[in-house]
């Protein structure tokens, strides 16, 4: 069964074998994890869909043609978030739904080759290296050689944000991020299930918080603990040296990176889509790029009282001033929303028009 893994995830696993001893000791669930993942895909599979951190988009109608002229549209990348995958079925009828819409090219981007190895790689292939992969399958697509824009689902967020940071080219015009992890989160779900015991995927995930986080070996790893911004550890040195999302939050002043800065400038548009009661995302006010405040478990601060936006670190400050960031919200939990209010956003964001201007929605 190891011939099912792709070539992005064996990249990924095979490495580990040398490191062993360590990865074995340290992070013994995790070791388990990617032994299975090499040999015995298909379980692991399993074990991801019995899991409660699955963030899986729902399967929505697909629309009548707009009722007004689509010419000019943009095509549109769509990321999918933590345990779902291109080839589920609510992902490839987003896809497909967007592209009525829209009238043009529409493409789920994964970070595998199938759905076993999509969906496995969203824990598996580390944040750096699955926005590698991202990026390179975005460049090859002819399709998307002129711009696009990009709409993602929960910790897809997360691929698009570092590709705007990290490439931007070809650009991204518009992002809507539908209850995303772009600031990272500060604590996980409650991972379990009543009367049962804790699942592989959750163990593994359990071990590698608190000090353990920011092992290098662990963001070298687990896509999870890379956006996993615990904020009384976001002083520490080996926060700020091996963190993937301080690096991208330019929180190091060692190595503060202008580029991230100048491409960040280059989207249009950031429509922060977050879901008032989310169970999934901590705290939700990251959806909206608030953070908890260093040194505390307290509650969280909106975007313009963090030192992000205060500091304009990565770009969040300039691009409000200059009246690129718009907030949607949605009243339930994570990655719910309705048709009506998906399509409502493609056609304000996307396309430039919407409902609220005398235009219906129709679904």
């Amino acid at each position: 069964m190891a011939s099912i893994i792709s070539g992005s995830l064996l990249v990924l696993v095979l490495p580990l074998l040398g490191k062993a001893h360590s990865l074995s000791n340290d992070f013994p669930n995790l070791y388990n994890l990617t032994e299975l993942a090499r040999d015995f895909p298909q379980v692991v599979l399993d074990e991801i869909k019995a899991s409660p951190l699955r963030a899986v988009a729902p399967v929505i109608s697909e629309p009548r043609a707009a009722a007004f002229s689509t010419a000019g549209a943009l095509p549109t990348v769509v990321a999918h978030g933590m345990g779902d995958s291109c080839w589920e079925p609510g992902m490839a009828s987003i896809t497909r739904g967007i592209g009525k819409k829209t009238s043009t090219y529409a493409k789920c981007v994964p970070t595998g080759d199938n759905i076993i190895t999509d969906t496995i790689n969203g824990f598996l292939l580390n944040m750096d290296r699955s926005l590698d992969v991202f990026a390179a399958k975005i460049r090859a697509d002819s399709n998307l050689a002129g711009g696009f824009n990009a709409i993602g689902f929960s910790q897809g967020n997360s691929l698009i944000r570092g590709y705007i940071e990290k490439y931007n080219d070809p650009p991204v015009n518009a992002f809507i991020s539908v209850h995303g992890t772009v600031m990272g989160v500060a604590a996980f779900p409650s991972c379990f299930e009543q009367g049962k015991p804790l699942g592989l995927i959750c163990k593994a995930l359990a071990e590698v918080l608190g000090d353990l986080a920011y092992l290098k070996i662990a963001q070298g790893i687990l896509f999870q603990a890379d956006y996993y911004r615990d904020p009384v550890r976001v002083s520490s040195k080996a926060y700020l040296t091996n963190s993937q999302l301080a690096q991208w939050n330019n929180e190091n002043p060692a190595t503060v990176n202008k580029t991230i800065v100048a491409n960040f400038a280059k989207t249009s548009r950031f429509a922060m889509v977050k879901a008032l009661e989310d169970s999934m995302v901590y705290p939700n006010e990251g959806e909206w790029w608030g953070a908890i405040k260093d040194g505390s478990y307290g509650l969280a601060l909106e975007m313009k009282a963090t030192k992000f936006y205060a500091q304009d670190l990565f770009g969040i400050k300039t691009a409000d001033a200059t009246g690129k960031i718009a907030f949607e919200s949605t009243p339930g939990d994570h990655l719910e929303f309705t048709d009506e209010q998906l399509y409502g956003w493609v056609e304000k964001y996307f396309l430039g028009t919407s409902s609220a201007a005398g235009i219906p929605v129709v679904v």
